[in-house]
């Protein structure tokens, strides 16, 4: 499946959380990641996610693309993170 993961988490733990992310996904943008990954592999990211966070202060947002990936994708700017193709 491909999703896209966004964070806003406290600065204290942000360092982990994007170390953990890195592992699974691409880094598109700060507190951005997005990418393939297996069932297995989103569940074993989010235990450790939750075992980083603060659920109090922090907030990680997935979006599950199951059949299709988004259509477009659009850079005005800087890009940012890994040059990898998505489409």
């Amino acid at each position: 499946m491909k999703i896209i993961l966004v964070y806003d988490i406290n600065e204290k733990r942000v360092a982990k959380v994007l170390k953990t992310c890195r592992k699974y996904l691409y880094w598109v943008q700060n507190s951005v990641f997005e990418g393939e990954i297996s069932p297995a592999k989103l569940e074993k990211l989010k235990i450790e996610l939750r075992r980083i966070i603060n659920p109090e202060e922090d907030s990680i947002i997935i979006y599950t693309f199951r059949s299709k990936w988004y259509t477009k994708r659009e850079i005005i700017g800087i890009q940012k993170g890994a040059e990898e193709k998505f489409l």
